[in-house]
């Protein structure tokens, strides 16, 4: 069964912004959330509202997901392998509580205790390539910024942790609000603890009861052979600290290719521009020209044209997780001399007066003159 298009339904456009597409999902979250709403199927609708927010609020999920559809969050697919490869959304790491409890103020729909433990955010590191390091691989060695788990406390922000009295260790009150209708009584997050249902005598003076400190890392990252212009490759585990014990988040790794001088790429095929002069191109030559895997010589017939494509078959590039190299296409540029000594000018005009008008597409043109 094929999944529907993430924009499709949150009901907003592909170039939505962020707010957008938050409003977007407030609005149908709200309105199918199964302990509102009892209808058949809202329970699934929800999810469906879920799963789409959760792609499209996350800006790396969401590119993944621009550049290869729900494929990108299947085992891997879109990009390339070693390392975590891409993709590997999973909807259960997404956290909803914070977005439920503002939602539906405090009667305790998709809450979600603060004190437990949360996977880290991930964290996205643009590495530029130069041409051939993304042709061939290579090994690059990037610093980052990150939070890391203090090693003082261990994470925890102090020490000597004792239960927060006011909420009992829940992290959330109950509180009775009198209105016209009646009482109603509502819960809502622990002011003392911030929600997190215990508190330290003792403040963590390395991180200042956060936890974390900002630390700079040094992580050596193994680029695969064939990457290409915006793919990203996924390294598990290595971004920031988790909250509360969880796992650290990832690390996407995008890659911006520099432009080769000579070579352009076009998915798996390269393309060259090979300049020959105006002799060459009509009396044919072997001509020396450069390729990924060192130069080689081109047959050049006789009378070749301008613009004329060569294909020297396996001669391109094997894209990450592709099976098949692809070819090497040599475009022939006939350079017309703009500077002629006088024995050359008399050599062009004496072929000038030779019957060159002979040839079937100056002939057909010429009919056209008539």
């Amino acid at each position: 069964m094929n999944k529907k298009d993430y924009y499709e339904v949150l009901g907003v456009k592909k170039d939505a912004s962020d707010e957008e597409i938050k409003r977007a999902f407030r609005k149908l979250a709200k309105q199918y959330h199964p302990d509102v709403n009892k209808e058949p199927g809202a329970e699934e609708k929800f999810k469906e509202i879920g799963e789409a927010y959760a792609v499209l609020s996350d800006p790396n999920k969401r590119s993944q997901y621009d550049q290869f559809g729900h494929a990108a969050f299947q085992n891997g697919a879109g990009g390339a392998g070693g390392a975590g490869g891409f993709g590997g959304f999973d909807f259960n790491d997404f956290d909803f509580g914070d977005i439920f409890d503002d939602l539906f103020g405090g009667f305790g729909f998709g809450r979600k205790s603060k004190n437990k433990s949360q996977k880290g955010p991930d964290t996205l590191v643009r590495v530029q390539l130069d041409f051939m390091e993304a042709i061939k691989g290579c090994k690059k060695t990037i610093k980052i910024d990150l939070n890391d788990t203090c090693d003082k406390c261990n994470g925890k922000g102090g020490f000597k942790e004792k239960t927060c009295p006011t909420c009992g260790g829940r992290g959330r009150v109950v509180v009775q609000q009198n209105s016209l209708f009646g009482v109603f009584q509502t819960e809502t997050t622990c002011r003392d603890c911030g929600g997190a249902g215990k508190s330290y005598e003792e403040k963590c003076s390395k991180c200042n009861g956060k936890g974390t400190v900002k630390q700079t890392k040094e992580i050596e990252v193994d680029v695969p052979s064939g990457v290409d212009n915006g793919n990203k490759l996924r390294i598990s585990g290595k971004g920031e600290a988790g909250r509360n014990g969880g796992p650290n988040g990832d690390i996407y790794i995008e890659f911006i290719v520099k432009e080769h001088p000579l070579f352009e790429r076009d998915g798996s095929d390269i393309y060259i521009e090979v300049p020959v002069t105006v002799t060459e191109a009509i009396l044919g030559c072997k001509k020396e020209i450069p390729t990924l895997d060192g130069n080689v010589y081109l047959e050049i017939k006789p009378g070749t044209q301008p613009l004329t494509k060569l294909k020297l078959r396996g001669k391109g590039v094997k894209p990450v997780n592709e099976r098949f190299t692809g070819d090497l296409y040599a475009v022939i540029n006939v350079v017309i001399p703009t500077k002629l000594n006088k024995s050359q000018k008399e050599l062009i005009k004496d072929l000038s007066e030779t019957d060159l008008d002979s040839e079937s597409e100056i002939k057909k043109f010429k009919k056209y003159l008539d």
